[in-house]
Parts: structure tokens; sequence; C-alpha cells
């Protein structure tokens, strides 16, 4: 989930003040001066001939470094007996709007490889187009996948793989709202408190005299100094799908300056308007492995069973 200046986990239920009507979206304001935003652009309204465009070249770094048992890509994980990359794909499968679906995945040759080795005959089941994706940004992959739209396509819709349980009701929030405004994202509010930390981790004593004495660095997690709270009023922690009529995102990506957590921050860059919908706190992003449990509970499916030690290998 990305967060604009701060992080927050998801909560069950927004706090009153939050505007939930689908009529009236939110328009995201910048803490510096805005850019005029180009009138010659206009956006293409009614209809949407959507394409959808998976990003699924990321190297699963931090569910890697939380598991604790076989190391593998977390969007091969089970869910109901179908991966999580799957199940992400198959949320807009169904839509009368998709025209065509582009999932991006790993840029390195041997990793592709692999990757349409476990996933490539589901996939083109369900009509996908596999492209390699970015090397190292995100940018990069929704870069490439951009080089395969179909002249008939007037939106795009960017998904990450990793969040295989967006309620339909979100999806069909941001798609219906993209009919009338350019850019459209999904949005919840920030519930926890958060504050700015001194990046450079405290210097830690070992509590164990033995360890000490042999020179063993401490073992833990860092701990780091508050340097202030970040005032959240006005925070919101951004979702997928996000939504752009495609001529503003070839514009956004057109720019030097590529750098950015989201696409809606290019758009911003453009001085564009985005708008915001309200997304859910359902529509959880596969992280850590611990958020396995949360999404199958979510979905109602269980974990698949173990094998027997002597089937494993």
């Amino acid at each position: 989930m990305h967060v604009w200046h701060g992080f927050s986990p998801p909560q069950e239920h927004p706090p009153s003040n939050w505007a939930t009507s689908h009529a009236c979206p939110l328009r995201v304001s910048a803490h510096r001066p805005r850019k005029a935003p180009n009138t010659t652009h206009t956006p293409t309204l009614g209809p949407l001939r959507l394409a959808v465009i998976i990003a699924a070249a990321g190297a699963s770094r931090r569910f890697a470094s939380h598991a604790t048992e076989i190391q593998r890509s977390k969007l091969d994980e089970d869910l109901g007996g179908r991966p999580v990359l799957q199940r992400a794909v198959e949320l807009f499968s169904g839509l009368s709007q998709t025209v065509q679906t582009i999932v991006a995945g790993p840029a390195d040759e041997q990793a592709m490889s692999a990757f349409k080795e476990r996933h490539a005959d589901r996939l083109s089941l369900l009509g996908c187009t596999i492209v390699p994706g970015g090397r190292e940004h995100r940018y990069q992959t929704v870069q490439a996948a951009l080089a395969h739209l179909r002249p008939e396509v007037t939106h795009v819709a960017i998904h990450d793989a990793a969040r295989p349980c967006t309620p339909a009701e979100v999806i069909e929030r941001v798609l219906t709202t993209a009919e009338q405004h350019p850019a459209v994202i999904p949005v919840i509010p920030v519930a926890d408190t958060l504050k700015r930390i001194d990046p450079a981790p405290l210097e830690q004593t070992s509590p164990d005299p033995l360890a000490a004495i042999l020179g063993a660095a401490p073992s833990g997690p860092p701990r780091h100094r508050v340097e202030q709270t970040v005032d959240r009023t006005h925070l919101v922690a951004v979702q997928t799908p996000q939504v752009f009529e495609v001529s503003l995102l070839r514009r956004a990506y057109a720019q030097p300056n590529l750098d950015s957590t989201d696409d809606a921050q290019l758009i911003e860059r453009l001085g564009e308007p985005v708008i915001t919908v309200m997304g859910d706190p359902k529509n959880l992003k596969l992280t850590r492995p611990e958020d396995l449990t949360l999404i199958r509970a979510i979905m109602g499916v269980r974990a698949p069973e173990a094998k027997p030690a002597h089937l494993r290998f």
C-alpha cells in the first residue's frame, strides 16, 4: 500500500468524518504550488475500452525476507487452488470494459522463462499477454507494458499483482468515475498516528555479557529515534487499481523524470488533477507471509494442506 507522507495499515471502519459519497470524489491536494493544468488535454468520456496492466515484475524481497519456509514468489502462493497472480487477473477478466490484459513479469530472461513456465498456461486462458517488465523500478514495468497497448484502448487500469482480493465495488467506483475524470485512484483514510524517525539506527549494546566479550553484534530489529509526529489530517493511503485516460498516461510517461512510487504521482507532476474515490480496507496487498492469513480469511479460502515429508522433494 502506498501512503502519502506516511504508512498506516488498513483499518476496519473509516472514521465518521470520511466522505463516503460515491458521487463526490475528492481531489488530491498537494503541499506545494500546483502547475497550471494543460488545457489542451481533452479526456475521453463515455464507455471505457480498458487495458489492464498487472505489475508483476517485483522480486518479492520483503516477502522472502520474512518467510521462514521455502523461498518462493508471493505471486505463486495458493489462494483456494489458484495462485495470487491469477486471482489478481481474474478481478478484471470478466469486465465488459476490458479489451486487453497485459501481465508485466520479470525483466531477466531466465526469470521470465520460469515465470512463463509457472503461469503462462493459466494466463493465456484468460486472454493475457505476458511481457518483460522493469529491472529495478515499478515505473519501468508500467512503461514497458505501455508499448504493447492496442490502438482501440481509451483507458488504462494499473493494478498490483499482489492485490488479489480487491472488492468488485472498488473497481466499479474507480471505473465509473474514470468515465468523467482522466485520472482516478482508490484511497482509504490514514487512521494510525504517524511519526517520522531518524533513518540512522541507534547503536545497540548486547545484554549478553559473553557476547559482548566475544564482540558479537546484537541481534534483533533496528531501533530508531523519533524525530516528530506527522499531522495526518487529509492524509490517505493509496491503493490500486489506478485508472488513467490513455493519452494522459502517455504524456506522464514521456516526462524526463519518472522517479515515483505510483503512477498517479507522474500525473501530479504534470499539474493535472488526480481524483480519489473510496477504496476498501479489505483491498490488501500481499507484502509479508502473515498477510496471507488475512487475505485467505477475506476470500474465504483455506491454506493448502502441507504435503507429507516424504513428498516434499
